[in-house]
């Protein structure tokens, strides 16, 4: 027997201790993988150590269909504006176009502007049009900043590494015999 997904209004509430399963499996859902580890930590710092609670969840019929992780922070890379991030959006894929993410942005965009607080940011994958696309039509535009990573651990770093290691010993080597080459 096949069951249709419920139908009714999309309700908004925030995010409680009770629905961290119900996050964990929507994701797994969506992403093919159970990301706990992920999650989890994401999830109780949003409840127990958020100043203030931005995180949502999206229900239809009171069937669990969606979520939003977000925090604020009074600060970040040197910014003394308050700014919003929203780390994690997502939706039953039984629900997708039928405006989950958009009634979850639509309610964090009044939580945050009722908070006095005028930038939201996340990051999406370049390689995820989809996402990007939703965003696109949520208003959202690149920042004005570049988000850098670098391998820690990759070849040229190591290369650098070891080319400063070389330099130290070196110089250290040159002070030692009073600046005169050792040989």
């Amino acid at each position: 027997m096949v069951t249709s997904p419920p139908t009714g209004p999309v309700v908004v509430r925030h995010l409680a201790a009770g629905d961290v399963e119900a996050a964990i499996a929507l994701d797994a859902r969506i992403t093919g993988r159970r990301r706990e580890r992920y999650l989890r930590p994401k999830i109780q710092d949003a409840l127990e150590k958020a100043g203030i609670r931005v995180s949502l969840v999206a229900e239809v019929g009171g069937r669990f269909v969606g979520f939003l992780l977000a925090k604020v922070w009074y600060g970040e890379f040197g910014e003394l504006e308050p700014v919003a991030v929203l780390d994690t959006l997502g939706a039953h894929p039984d629900f997708r176009g039928k405006g989950i993410g958009t009634s979850l942005l639509d309610q964090l965009r009044m939580n945050l502007s009722a908070l006095g607080i005028r930038c939201l940011r996340t990051e999406v994958a370049w390689s995820d049009p989809l996402l990007l696309t939703f965003f696109h039509h949520e208003g959202f535009v690149p920042a004005a900043r570049l988000v850098l990573e670098a391998d820690p651990d990759s070849p040229a770093a190591r290369a650098r590494r070891e080319r400063r290691v070389a330099e130290q010993e070196e110089a250290a080597g040159s002070e030692s015999s009073g600046g005169r080459p050792r040989g």
